[in-house]
């Protein structure tokens, strides 16, 4: 398998610049594109083909909740991550809200991070039983 392809969605412009600057340093891991909004991010998604989104919750649009349930509908095999610098936004059990993954703390994005976090992916798809 070839590099793991990365989204980023964030309102931000430093957290996009600073995500990207992380997946560069992360070996085996490329930044395919950003995202401002949630509807860019549905968007880009579809275009892109991304294995990983980094998804900020707090979106100017639809929210991040609301745009990785309408990514893991059309592109169930991506791994959806939602960000947040609150921990007040960060409740529950992100798979049962909308299909994510896990959640992070923006402060917390780092190499070492993204491999474990891909790692634990490709460790589920190996163990999900066929359909």
């Amino acid at each position: 398998m070839g590099a793991v392809r990365v989204l980023t969605v964030d309102d931000h412009a430093t957290f996009r610049q600073a995500a990207t600057a992380v997946i560069a340093a992360t070996a085996g891991f490329e930044a395919v594109g950003v995202a401002r909004t949630g509807q860019e991010a549905v968007v880009a998604a579809e275009r892109l083909a991304p294995d990983l989104i980094l998804m900020d919750i707090g979106l100017p649009d639809i929210d991040g909740y609301e745009a990785a349930r309408r990514i893991a509908l059309s592109r169930p095999a991506a791994m959806i991550v939602l960000i947040s610098v609150g921990d007040d936004k960060l409740v529950g059990d992100p798979s049962a809200r909308c299909g994510a993954a896990a959640f992070v703390h923006k402060e917390d994005l780092r190499p070492a991070l993204l491999r474990d976090l891909w790692a634990k992916h490709l460790l589920a798809v190996e163990e999900t039983p066929p359909a």
